[in-house]
């Protein structure tokens, strides 16, 4: 099984400045990035066999994931039309 990297610089390579930027001046991207990055380490253990789960968790922890990265994509594309 190959295993994605879902990290949000890897999600977003050309936004990579400004997540750096947003996660150290904006406490609410702060938040939202570290728990995208604490469940997206959980699904990698899951998926790597380290941890056991059932399907059900792994999938709720993947939608979790999603809604995540939707919310802080919403904030990378404010921060841009801040900047323009």
């Amino acid at each position: 099984m190959i295993i994605e990297d879902h990290s949000l610089v890897n999600e977003f390579p050309k936004d990579k400045t400004l997540i750096q930027e947003l996660n150290m001046v904006d406490n609410q991207f702060h938040q939202l990035f570290n728990e995208y990055h604490e469940l997206d380490r959980e699904v990698h253990r899951i998926e790597e066999g380290i941890e056991v789960s059932e399907d059900a968790h792994l999938e709720s922890l993947k939608v979790r994931r999603l809604s995540l990265k939707d919310s802080l994509f919403g904030a990378i594309q404010q921060a841009k039309l801040k900047l323009n």
